[in-house]
């Protein structure tokens, strides 16, 4: 499973992808679950890096899941309209 931290926002974007993508290649299973009770702070970027963690994982053949999103995050998708694509658990 692949943890969200606390804050993610524009300046930790980059970095959370980054360890997010290795954790990634590290995963086994058909589904990736993406954990993001721990998210406290967060802005839009949130949503692109998870959007950026499914199309790696449907580019290794996997699915994405996220676990314990946030409300504020879930609307978030909703308004963008990419809920379908980050379905949650």
């Amino acid at each position: 499973m692949l943890v969200l931290p606390a804050e993610l926002t524009h300046r930790q974007a980059r970095a959370c992808v980054q360890l997010l993508l290795q954790g990634l290649k590290g995963e086994r299973d058909s589904q990736v679950v993406v954990d993001a009770g721990p998210l406290v702070t967060f802005d839009s970027c949130a949503l692109a890096v998870l959007l950026e963690c499914r199309r790696a994982a449907v580019l290794e053949q996997k699915g994405l899941v996220v676990k314990s999103m946030p409300a504020g995050l879930a609307s978030l998708a909703g308004l963008y309209g990419v809920q379908e694509l980050l379905p949650s658990l």
